[in-house]
């Protein structure tokens, strides 16, 4: 079977099991394991193609587990991380920002930052009301909270909650602060997909790392899409 013949197979399988056909993509226990789909046993589906192996919908890791993989991928995508506790997050957040100089930073309304001591005098927080982007452009970064953290792909997804604001406000500015607690990180994709499921009328901003890309000559620019530099606060249990 040609590449071509086998990713259309998957295609009518996919289409097949969501249509609720019954019998499409079954095999038993001890048939095909992840990433093996077609080969091994000689099972196939209804059309006599390889039968489909199902993909994950639930991760088996612990929180600590979790957080270190999460933590792995973001430094992976040359994202700046750091953890803190509940008590610490405030302290932690003034010495991001004083470590990044930043005087002016906008931060959605709906954001917590109670607390929030040892920032230079000069410093600003600016809580946005609708900046316009030239105003977002003078800002030196910006802080918020998030939706919900992918471990496995390094993914923080934002929602438009208050806690997040407009999407505006992490794509104009140079600099983006987020904080993540340990509750809001999940393994895999399907699960982050259930948790979003409230919010799915809304724009959702996935960023996976930095903004950066490679033009034809594969030189990469990091800061043409979205923030140059992403610093992550992670939020121990």
């Amino acid at each position: 079977m040609s590449a071509r013949e086998e990713m259309l197979a998957r295609i009518r399988r996919a289409n097949t099991t969501a249509a609720g056909q019954p019998g499409a993509g079954q095999h038993g226990a001890g048939q095909h394991g992840a990433g093996q789909a077609g080969h091994g046993d000689g099972s196939s589906g209804p059309d006599g193609e390889p039968a489909a192996t199902p993909y994950r919908t639930h991760g088996d890791r612990g929180t600590a587990q979790l957080m270190d993989l999460f933590a792995g991928r973001l430094t992976d995508y040359k994202a700046l991380v750091r953890s803190t506790s509940a008590d610490r997050l405030a302290a932690e957040v003034a010495a991001a920002l004083t470590r990044r100089r930043a005087r002016r930073v906008v931060v959605p309304a709906g954001l917590d930052l109670h607390g929030l001591d040892g920032l230079p005098l000069e410093a600003e927080l600016i809580t946005d009301d609708g900046l316009d982007v030239r105003a977002l452009d003078a800002c030196d970064g910006a802080v918020t909270g998030a939706a919900v953290a992918i471990a496995e792909t390094g993914t923080i997804v934002l929602d438009g909650s208050p806690d997040q604001g407009r999407r505006a406000i992490t794509l104009v500015p140079d600099y983006h602060l987020c904080i993540v607690r340990a509750e809001q990180v999940v393994e895999l994709v399907p699960e982050a997909i259930t948790r979003l499921s409230a919010s799915a009328d809304r724009p959702l901003t996935w960023i996976s790392g930095p903004s950066a890309t490679s033009d034809i000559e594969l030189e990469r620019v990091e800061g043409v899409h979205g923030p140059r530099t992403l610093e992550v606060i992670l939020v121990e249990p």
